[in-house]
């Protein structure tokens, strides 16, 4: 919620007057609760315990924030310059929405020289054009676009992209800039906006040096329906590079081979310890429920057992810790970074937000409902995927699965824009009721 003492929208005062009458704790109590709050929203976008719902909810309490900053005009703004000090991702955010509302021009550029200086910080403030209408990010997207910097030029494209807005020309200059950075960026905007009509463009960047940009050229290859050899090596090559991109690649190489193929995949990835990770993963995209007797099996082993029942729910649809199919953790377990200094592993856990599944509950839930499931057929939480049954995912499912719907629809779709989960919710909400 808001801080209490929440601020009333003067009316007819002057800006100085108003800075007078607010009181600042109450604003720097806004200003850190927006700052934090956009940090939880950005990871919740990708989590498995939100759902569409829980995320406009959350929203909600965002803009409750930023409200108040609005309405505290200069003094808002001045928490929100001091935030920016800290160079952090929240404080960039909100910043980014305070300025791109006003017309002081020195307050965007104090934002865009700070965003500039890092890449997550370009994508926290890509965030904020995402949170405004697109007729008020517009205008300051165009003008990004227009910059001699290309870390600038990245922001303004984001904007354009998260809105599912047309590049125009500039996408195919994009993908051919020098900077790899802006280069990702287009490519990753290709899949979005499904731009079919720069196929050949796509498969050129395909050989390109850059790891980034081989995969978004791969994933939005993929994604605009290119099922052809060149495309899905390069996302095995990628799967099994050990880069960053591994799990990504092999979800979409999953979903772009038929069934029979990526079930061969599959149990390749399973032979080997270091993609077991992959091939579970995969196992829940591929949505067979011939595959779910393996899954129970994998339960057994510890290091990927939460991800098998995240494979096992998005083929089922069953809540594992809502049916009290879960389990405890295990004795002396120890996720993501420890509290040691000189440990040097600082990656966080991956399965962190999921239920520890009870392998012989769930063998017991399988028995009594396998009959409802057909083999070779795929499934998205205990659907045939279908548009109506993934279009119904992206509006009930968590947000994991309503990743994996959006992803299948685009892939079905591929000239209508992929459809955006981490959109503001009630704008999401309203879309999906049309």
């Amino acid at each position: 919620m808001a801080p209490s003492g929440n601020i009333q929208r003067p009316i007819g005062f002057k800006p100085q007057e108003i800075s007078a009458l607010v009181n600042r704790e109450v604003v720097e109590q806004h200003a850190e609760e927006a700052f934090f709050l956009w940090l939880l929203r950005d990871d919740a976008v990708r989590a498995p315990n939100y759902n569409l719902q829980n995320l406009a909810d959350l929203d909600e309490r965002v803009e409750a924030n930023i409200d108040g900053l609005r309405v505290a005009g200069d003094v808002g703004w001045e928490y929100c310059e001091t935030g920016l000090e800290k160079e952090e991702p929240g404080e960039v955010f909100a910043a980014g929405v305070i300025a791109f509302e006003g017309t002081d021009e020195s307050r965007t550029q104090k934002v865009l020289e700070i965003a500039c200086s890092a890449p997550e910080l370009g994508r926290a403030l890509g965030s904020a054009l995402g949170w405004l209408t697109f007729e008020q990010a517009r205008t300051h997207a165009e003008s990004l676009l227009r910059s001699d910097d290309t870390k600038a030029m990245r922001i303004g494209l984001t904007g354009f992209a998260v809105h599912r807005q047309d590049l125009g020309s500039f996408l195919v200059d994009a993908i051919t800039s020098s900077d790899p950075h802006l280069r990702a960026r287009a490519l990753k905007a290709a899949g979005e906006l499904g731009k079919t009509n720069i196929i050949s463009v796509l498969m050129d960047a395909l050989s390109d040096a850059d790891e980034t940009c081989k995969f978004y050229a791969a994933w939005s290859a993929g994604r605009l329906g290119q099922r052809n050899d060149r495309v899905i090596n390069v996302l095995k090559e990628i799967t099994l590079s050990g880069g960053d991109y591994c799990e990504r690649s092999a979800d979409m190489v999953m979903r772009v081979l038929d069934v029979i193929s990526a079930k061969t995949w599959y149990r390749e990835l399973l032979k080997n310890s270091n993609t077991a990770r992959y091939a579970v993963i995969g196992a829940g995209v591929i949505g067979d429920p011939e595959l779910v007797d393996d899954l129970i099996m994998l339960m057994e082993i510890q290091d990927v057992t939460r991800a098998v029942g995240e494979s096992f729910s998005m083929i089922t649809g069953v809540d594992i810790e809502y049916e009290d199919l879960d389990g405890e953790e295990p004795e002396g377990f120890e996720g993501g970074p420890s509290e040691e200094p000189e440990d040097e592993d600082v990656e966080m856990d991956p399965d962190e937000d999921l239920p520890w599944p009870n392998p012989e509950l769930i063998k017991n839930w399988w028995k009594e409902h396998r009959k409802n499931f057909r083999s070779g057929i795929r499934y998205l939480r205990g659907k045939e995927m279908s548009i109506g049954s993934l279009k119904n995912a992206l509006i009930h499912g968590n947000q994991r699965q309503r990743a994996a719907a959006a992803l299948e629809m685009a892939i079905r779709e591929p000239l209508k824009p992929f459809f955006e989960i981490r959109a503001p919710g009630k704008r999401q909400l309203k879309l999906l009721k049309q």
